[in-house]
């Protein structure tokens, strides 16, 4: 895919853009799940999903592709990414996610990624290298979004349709996903020195 053909294809952290970075949006493959049952059902281990969706846009976005407004428990994404051992001698690969709403799990190759994230606006990043394979590689997300449930919703709105100064709901990933390969030895983060 070229860079024309992928939505937000610009770095979403301009001061931090490295040289070896690749954007993941665009295509993904893609299910709804209203019963939250899709790791009962084998969707952590299934090749494929039943449909797609163009990230970075929410589920509920008309330019996701999918234009579901209803209420969602759960959603489930797939990616298949490719990478040669050889090429990541003593380097580590960073998957970032800009935001994704609102409990969101990663796997790749089956194995979980990390901690579970929670929280709708902040980004968040797995170093994967110790998951990755030579060749294919399968990315697993699925992110649980329950706006009538007890977790903070702001102002996505609670009924079926929006009213009053409540927006429609905003499940799944909606920011840029990317990853990195960056030196064994890297910068996490910096601040500004003041003088």
């Amino acid at each position: 895919m070229n860079s024309q053909s992928i939505p937000r294809p610009e770095h979403p952290e301009p001061q931090w853009e490295r040289k070896n970075w690749v954007n993941l949006n665009g295509e993904w493959q893609f299910e709804l799940d209203h019963g939250a049952s899709g790791q009962d059902r084998g969707l952590i281990e299934a090749d494929s999903l039943k449909a797609r969706i163009t990230v970075p846009f929410c589920t509920e976005s008309k330019l996701s592709g999918v234009e579901y407004t209803d209420f969602i428990n759960q959603v489930w994404y797939k990616k298949e990414v490719f990478f040669s051992k050889d090429e990541l001698a003593d380097q580590r690969v960073i998957l970032h996610f800009g935001a994704a709403d609102y409990r969101t799990t990663v796997w790749v190759n089956g194995a979980i990624a990390g901690d579970v994230h929670v929280g709708g606006q902040t980004p968040f990043s797995y170093d994967v290298t110790d998951l990755i394979v030579d060749g294919k590689n399968l990315i697993t997300v699925c992110c649980f979004d329950d706006t009538r449930g007890v977790q903070p919703n702001g102002k996505q709105c609670q009924f079926y349709k929006s009213r009053v100064c409540r927006y429609t709901r905003t499940t799944g990933i909606w920011q840029t996903v990317w990853y990195e390969i960056v030196p064994k030895n890297h910068l996490l983060s910096a601040r500004p020195r003041w003088t």
